[in-house]
């Protein structure tokens, strides 16, 4: 495993602890959690690789789950949308859950975004939010890092 790789493995245990911790101290907020990958088509050498960095004409992926800590489960029926900053203004992206019967333990939801061609570079903020059918939400920031945030590259 490369230097880049082992900081961007231990950035998302990082997360999903935070997000355990904070979890624990209010019952009602859902964890929210993912990665950042290359979403291109199945069987393509790159897909579903971690990233941050994407040039223009690039897929990348939202990948993300949202946990009930009461259970420790998901709920299906929850609504997740990224909020990606972009040209001035802020993208709704929603998320569709990416389980099926034949891909049972894909239990998180995805979102695509082609990096647009006018796409400038440098970085672009997001986050994601999510509601269960019981109403409880939750919220997902990556870390005030640079390195930790959705790069535009030439």
């Amino acid at each position: 495993m490369n230097k880049r790789h082992l900081c961007c493995a231990l950035a998302v245990v990082a997360m999903l602890a935070t997000s355990l911790l904070a979890g624990q101290s209010g019952g009602d907020r859902l964890i929210v959690y993912g990665d950042l990958v290359y979403f291109y088509p199945p069987g393509h050498p790159r897909n579903c690789i971690l990233n941050s960095q994407f040039k223009r004409g690039e897929p990348l992926g939202f990948r993300m789950t949202a946990i009930n800590p009461a259970t420790g489960k998901r709920d299906r029926a929850t609504e997740l949308v990224v909020h990606l900053v972009y040209g001035g203004k802020t993208l709704d992206l929603p998320m569709r859950d990416r389980q099926n019967a034949q891909q049972p333990e894909r239990d998180f939801w995805v979102t695509k975004w082609i990096v647009p061609d006018d796409a400038p570079t440098g970085v672009l903020r997001y986050s994601v939010t999510a509601k269960d059918p019981q109403g409880r939400t939750g919220e997902f920031k990556p870390f005030e890092v640079l390195a930790s945030q959705i790069t535009i590259v030439q």
